[in-house]
Formats: structure tokens, sequence, C-alpha cells
């Protein structure tokens, strides 16, 4: 039977919502209440239909990851949109295998850590806000870079890209921190992508077009 754990703490609550979601609730809450106190019933309407939609877009479900020996997790949910080997000196030297989930606004946005290990360097880079499945946005994009060294000396680079209408890329991570599979470490806010890039001897499980979720879906193997 297969062996499954909670990385974090369950969440005491039956709709958990991340912590920098509340800022962006609370505002459309409070827009919402003045409408309603001015009778302006249509605008308070919508308001109440925006409050839900944040309250859904920020929504952070608990997540039990696998125990498999060497099984990698989705750091996101999403769709699969890059399986191949590449050469990309800015995230890893030599060959490595890289691995593309785009996340649409209708996905859980909450990022979480695809193996155990030590953070190596964390590296944020500002840039444009391409649509997040575009080729160019890996380039061009607003992106912060997180190396992970693994207890084996194995080292993988997750990248969080924003997106078209994502403003704001929040991640937790230090140089120094150590992490285990699954834990959550970050989002970005409204529409976004992840880049994952692996050593070469990689064996994904996934394929372009396949539908991910992060922390419990295992894409491959080290």
């Amino acid at each position: 039977m297969a062996s499954y754990t909670w990385s974090d703490a369950p969440r005491q609550t039956a709709f958990p919502i991340a912590a920098a979601g509340y800022p962006f609730i609370a505002a459309a809450a409070f827009v919402t209440a003045v409408f309603a106190l001015l009778g302006m019933s249509i605008p308070a309407l919508l308001g109440m239909g925006a409050t839900a939609c944040i309250c859904l877009f920020f929504r952070d479900p608990d997540r039990v990851i696998p125990n498999e020996d060497g099984a990698v997790v989705s750091p996101a949910d999403g769709k699969v949109i890059v399986v191949e080997k590449v050469t990309d000196p800015r995230f890893y030297d030599g060959p490595c295998m890289k691995i593309s989930i785009f996340m649409s606004v209708l996905n859980v946005h909450v990022n979480r850590v695809p193996f155990g290990g030590n953070v190596t360097s964390v590296d944020y880079h500002p840039g444009k806000f391409l649509v997040a499945s575009a080729d160019k946005a890996s380039d061009d994009n607003e992106r912060n870079a997180i190396t992970v060294e693994t207890e084996a000396g194995k080292r993988y680079c997750v990248v969080q890209i924003a997106g078209l209408i994502a403003r704001r890329i929040i991640s937790r991570l230090q140089t120094g921190d150590a992490v285990r599979r699954g834990q959550r470490f970050g989002l970005i806010c409204f529409g976004s992508r992840l880049d994952l890039y692996l050593p070469p001897d990689f064996s994904p499980a996934v394929n372009v077009g396949d539908r991910v979720r992060s922390g419990s879906s295992v894409i491959g193997t080290l």
C-alpha cells in the first residue's frame, strides 16, 4: 500500500486560505459592504461575487505527500506544457531536464517544494509580464529562481515566473533553509508558471498536456 505523510501540519479549518490573500479579500469585502450600505444592490452583488472569486483563488488546501523513494512531486497545480532536455546555464550547469507547469487563474496557486534538501541560492530577477504559457516567458518575465541541493548531492532549480495578470511573486525561502518534499514555500498572485530544472538522469513520469497537483502528483524520480 502506498505511504503518504503531511509535509505541513493540516489547517484546522474547512476552507484554508493562504495568508497572502487576506488583504485582497478584506479590500473586496470592504468595498462590497460600502455598496450595500449605500443601497447600491447591483454593485454590491458584483462585489460579493468578486470577493468569492478572490477567496477561491487564494484557497490553500492541505495535501498528503507521497513517501516513495526518490519521488519528485509537482511544485504547482496546473497543466504540464514542457517536458524536454535543455541547456540553460542561468538555472543549471550543463544539460538538464526541464518541466514547465502553467497555472491558470482557476488553479490553486500555492507552490510546494518538489524534493527535500537545502536551499543553496535564491535569485530574483525583475522583468516583463508576458502570457506565462508563452515560450519567451521563461526568458523575459519577472521570476524567482530557487536552487536546492539534495542529501545525495544532486541539485535542481524551481523557477517561479509571473504572468500577464500576475504582479507579485511570493517566496518564503532563503539561502541555507532546509526544505521538505511537499512543503509550502510561496505562491504567485493571479495566473503564472513554474519551471523545474532537474538533473539529466531524472526520469519524468508526466507528459505535455497532463494535469498535476502540487505536492501530491509525482512527476518523476531522481
